[in-house]
């Protein structure tokens, strides 16, 4: 939607709430999401090379505050729609959530701003052995072994600089071997479908219910110059009709919950399956589902106060 304006709407909260903000957002059909954690932030800016993409003041924050901010566009519902957030954040005590502060914060802010407000804190940063993200606009001279992803970050999020995002990748080096065909569940930005073209898949489908990501998506990867990579708007796995040989999905650890049943049924035999978006508390609950659903676990990661978990079937 260019030369709209959006409305920012932020929770204050902790760690332990971040998924259940998160899904409060996407309930009201939230147009991109953010995560800012200090923790994860200062654990990101040691390594070398990498690059922070919150302003420095934030680091200096309480480091149990956490920031989850989601963009609406602003329109003639935007006031109920965050009513109904605050009334939302504010009952998740009620189910033995600690919201923390339980804050909202709202600013408007029109997408040219945005855009300009956010490239300066986008930098080239490498993720595992060889995935180097470069916005369009930096320079970057490649070395030995470098595969380069060029991003446009748009107003959907997943450029990499986020814990759950870098497992993933990491995973995805890891795991795709040969010429796979890849699903990635709730593309986003197209990050995951592009490094796993990348990489070497012989074909990548990405599926995203939210239009934004779409677009995004589509624009990232006619950036990126891979032309084996289809992007479907639709909800999650209701647009495939095939099986993969690797299935990844970044998203929330409920919806992975919702998923497990049916994922062995969109998998070939000994496919793996990359699940990520998983905050530390649910990660036991999420190991369980899939072992019940018949999955072996071949991996676990954590970063930060997050999980990441590569499973398989058939073996």
């Amino acid at each position: 939607m260019p030369g709209c304006t959006w409305v920012e709407i932020t929770v204050v909260t902790k760690s332990e709430a971040v998924e259940a903000v998160s899904a409060i957002f996407y309930d009201l059909g939230a147009h991109g999401l953010a995560i800012e954690d200090p923790n994860d932030i200062i654990e990101s800016s040691m390594r070398p090379g990498s690059w922070d993409y919150i302003d420095s003041e934030f680091l200096l924050k309480n480091k149990d505050e956490v920031r989850v901010k989601c963009y609406l566009v602003k329109d003639s519902k935007i006031n109920e729609k965050i009513k109904a957030a605050r009334e939302a954040v504010m009952k998740l005590d009620e189910y033995g959530i600690d919201k923390g502060k339980g804050e909202i914060l709202t600013k408007e802010v029109k997408e040219e701003d945005w855009a300009n407000e956010w490239k300066q804190y986008y930098k080239p940063f490498k993720i595992g052995k060889h995935i180097v993200i470069k916005p369009v606009w930096e320079s970057y001279t490649p070395e030995d072994g470098d595969i380069i992803i060029e991003m446009d970050p748009g107003m959907a999020f997943g450029t990499g600089g986020h814990e759950t995002t870098r497992m993933c990748i990491e995973l995805l080096e890891e795991y795709i071997k040969g010429n796979p065909e890849v699903f990635d569940i709730g593309c986003g930005s197209g990050i995951l479908s592009i490094v796993s073209s990348k990489l070497g898949a012989s074909k990548v489908t990405g599926i995203d219910i939210d239009s934004v990501a779409v677009e995004s998506s589509k624009r990232n990867i006619e950036i990126s110059g891979a032309e084996n990579i289809e992007i479907l708007q639709g909800n999650l796995l209701d647009m495939v009709h095939k099986k993969a040989d690797v299935i990844v999905a970044n998203l929330l650890a409920d919806v992975i919950i919702k998923l497990c049943p049916e994922m062995p049924g969109y998998l070939n035999d000994k496919g793996v399956f990359i699940a990520s978006g998983i905050i530390s508390e649910s990660l036991d609950n999420v190991l369980r589902v899939l072992r019940c659903n018949d999955f072996k676990i071949l991996k676990v990661e954590r970063q930060g106060e997050w999980a990441a978990i590569a499973s398989t079937v058939g073996e």
